[in-house]
């Protein structure tokens, strides 16, 4: 196992605005990071968008510690130690990224040159136009697993820190809120030691008196009760009170004992983990292959021009699921993307080890 290696910073864009980019990637797992560094060779800016709140994608989001033995030159490595590894070869890129966001539509645009570009929105406002897109998306994306009460749906997303949220993208938006927060895992217990301090009042609620997180992070929690600064709940959430679409009021929970209770609550946060989805890509307009996006094995171009598809969400003969298959992909699809980028230039493929050009833009001295 390779030595702990910290990864660069990276620019994460406020979300709710509006940018132009050369080449937009959804998704910012291994294979879309990776085509930064191939986009970057030829002069091509990137904006990477990403529903989860941290680069790497399945890599750092599901087993960030779990060992990988396939990628070249590396006998072992850990999902957490690629992802770094990833970002410090296109730190020299400065691609832009924005994270907690997922891509919902993309919109083609006619330019009065006669050429296309495509805007991509994300749900939480913001757009991005760009010459091309690549989906890097691996299985797809990352879906929250919902607690079956009925109509969650009509409370979620209905303003900053109030109703139903599957993630906290900004803690200052909880400040004073009562909050619920059910699951025993470490995402639960994080933030109910988080957002505890800035709450007006915190409930914890899990079905069983046993919680999966660190036991350091459990034993914070139980001190918190016990000193009455917070409430725990053993149970399960049986109904939201409110009015829909407008704002939460209430949590119904149903205790061990079968005795409900009423909990006052702005905000509830069901932390239950993640499960993997096609999501809104199934409706970007693209040809689909049971829940694959079919490509080209040359540009791996879609059925629709200047939009590509690279690594796990692509499918083509003889397709094989392994990150170094997405590598390969990716950097075909970066010569392809120059064309629509540049028209007017002609592609020089060099080598980055004999090409003094390329070794400037590393950063090679």
């Amino acid at each position: 196992m390779s030595d702990a290696h910290p990864s660069p910073a990276i620019e994460v864009l406020e979300a709710g605005q509006a940018w132009e980019t050369d080449a937009v990637i959804i998704g910012a797992g291994p294979v879309g990071l990776f085509a930064v560094f191939e986009l970057g060779l030829l002069d091509i800016k990137a904006h990477l968008i990403d529903i989860l709140d941290k680069v790497g994608g399945q890599c750092a989001e599901l087993y960030p510690e779990k060992p990988i033995y396939d990628i070249p030159a590396w006998p072992i490595i850990t999902g957490q130690e690629i992802t770094d590894r990833l970002l410090e070869q296109i730190a020299p890129f400065g691609a832009k990224y924005h994270l907690g966001e997922m891509a919902v539509a993309v919109e083609k645009l006619e330019q009065e040159d006669g050429t296309t570009k495509w805007k991509v929105t994300t749900d939480q406002g913001t757009s991005v136009i760009a010459r091309c897109i690549l989906i890097a998306a691996g299985g797809g994306s990352f879906q929250p697993k919902k607690p079956p009460i009925p109509g969650i749906d009509g409370f979620e997303n209905i303003g900053a820190g109030i109703g139903v949220h599957y993630a906290v993208r900004k803690m200052e938006a909880f400040r004073g809120k009562r909050i619920v927060i059910s699951g025993g895992g470490d995402s639960a217990l994080d933030w109910t030691l988080n957002l505890q301090p800035i709450a007006e009042r915190v409930t914890l609620m899990h079905r069983r008196d046993d919680f999966r997180a660190a036991p350091h992070s459990v034993a914070q929690m139980r001190k918190l009760v016990e000193e009455g600064k917070m409430d725990l709940i053993i149970g399960q959430a049986t109904a939201l009170s409110g009015e829909t679409g407008h704002k939460l009021t209430g949590v119904t929970i149903e205790d061990n004992d079968g005795k409900e209770i009423h909990i006052d609550a702005d905000t509830f946060l069901p932390f239950f983990g993640l499960t993997m989805k096609l999501g809104p890509v199934a409706e970007f307009g693209l040809n689909l292959h049971e829940n694959l996006i079919p490509v080209d094995t040359e540009k791996f171009e879609t059925s629709t021009p200047q939009i590509f598809a690279i690594g796990d969400i692509n499918y083509y003969p003889g397709k094989l699921k392994l990150i170094l298959s997405g590598f390969h992909e990716g950097a075909l699809a970066a010569q392809a993307v120059f064309r629509y980028v540049f028209p007017d230039k002609k592609l020089r493929f060099q080598y980055t080890t004999s090409s003094s050009d390329l070794q400037k833009k590393l950063g090679v001295k």
